[in-house]
């Protein structure tokens, strides 16, 4: 029988708390280059992609796509090592995922990150006991704001988008959700403001103000 509804959440800044990790990992990638990057630099791109970050930054000489994707390659990289030193896993995410799912609802990951850094994440959260569909940024042709990562999820969920709920903690992915028809529900983790999440349906200061039957009563169930 498949489930009547679902969790999607983000990864980065959700369920992780990455924030330190990814500046102080854009912070090394930029010394290796011979210049700096400022927290104030840092928290003006939060949440933009990887290479869009890097054509803002990087000088223009040289920076073919090629050179961009090993820089992004690089970061990423660096980012890992960071948070497998000690993972940063986002206060009470556990306690919610198992809450959810001793509650009937189907549990998915979607998310605009590569493939490695999901994997990372399943393996430190112990994914393969209750993550039932994992997205990452290869799978999908367009990234958020575009819904495509959130209802190719739900499609591997077997749940229709409107009974699925995403957590988020990010613009682009609250307008990825609102797009695919699903609850929104903007967690406003470090580096963000309620302001930035004005478009969410729902919005929270932590996972710990959760729970399975608030989300499944926001959804009109």
């Amino acid at each position: 029988m498949q489930p009547q509804k679902a969790v999607i959440f983000d990864v980065d800044g959700v369920l992780v708390d990455s924030y330190q990790a990814h500046l102080t990992s854009w912070q090394q990638l930029a010394a290796e280059a011979g210049y700096g990057l400022s927290v104030e630099e840092f928290a003006r791109t939060f949440g933009r992609t990887s290479r869009e970050i890097i054509r803002e930054f990087w000088p223009p000489e040289g920076l073919t796509d090629e050179r961009i994707r090993e820089l992004d390659d690089r970061k990423e990289a660096l980012y890992r090592q960071l948070i497998a030193k000690q993972f940063p896993e986002m206060p009470a995410a556990r306690a919610l995922i198992a809450d959810l799912r001793r509650s009937g609802f189907a549990v998915g990951l979607g998310t605009s990150g590569p493939p490695e850094n999901l994997a990372l994440v399943l393996r430190e959260l112990d994914g393969p006991a209750w993550c039932q569909a994992a997205i990452s940024g290869a799978d999908v042709k367009r990234g958020k704001p575009d819904p495509e990562v959130f209802l190719l999820c739900a499609e591997r969920l077997g749940v229709p988008p409107a009974r699925c709920a995403v957590v988020e903690d990010a613009a682009p992915g609250i307008a990825a959700a609102n797009a695919a028809g699903m609850l929104s529900i903007g967690f406003v983790s470090h580096g963000h403001t309620h302001a930035e999440l004005a478009a969410a349906n729902r919005k929270v200061d932590g996972l710990g103000e959760l729970s399975a039957e608030r989300i499944a009563q926001w959804m009109g169930s």
